[in-house]
């Protein structure tokens, strides 16, 4: 499933007045992005997105076969892999924040 997808599914199964991490807000959050591949293996990519905070997550992608490699299908799945490391800390902070309401 697509991050796209899974927020429009979470969207659908919200309760009014009951907050949740969002797909927009976790985009809203990147300042910069960058693309690495190794020189040994040109067919693997790699993201490193810098948050407004500092912060940095990363993400990778190879195909398995290295002839099947993609670099605009590349970019899109490692920097999805980044940003996937980012909901999970979006989540805690907001139940953080339900807690001490």
């Amino acid at each position: 499933m697509s991050m796209e997808e899974g927020d429009k599914l979470a969207q659908s199964v919200q309760k009014e007045g009951h907050p949740r991490v969002t797909l927009g807000e976790l985009e809203s959050k990147v300042k910069s992005e960058q693309y690495f591949s190794p020189t040994f293996a040109p067919h693997v990519t790699m993201c490193a997105l810098e948050l407004e905070n500092g912060y940095v997550l990363q993400g990778m992608s190879a195909p398995a076969d290295p002839a099947n490699f993609d670099a605009t299908v590349g970019r899109k799945f490692a920097r999805e892999d980044a940003l996937r490391k980012l909901w999970p800390l979006e989540g805690y902070l907001l139940r953080e924040k339900l807690h001490n309401a």
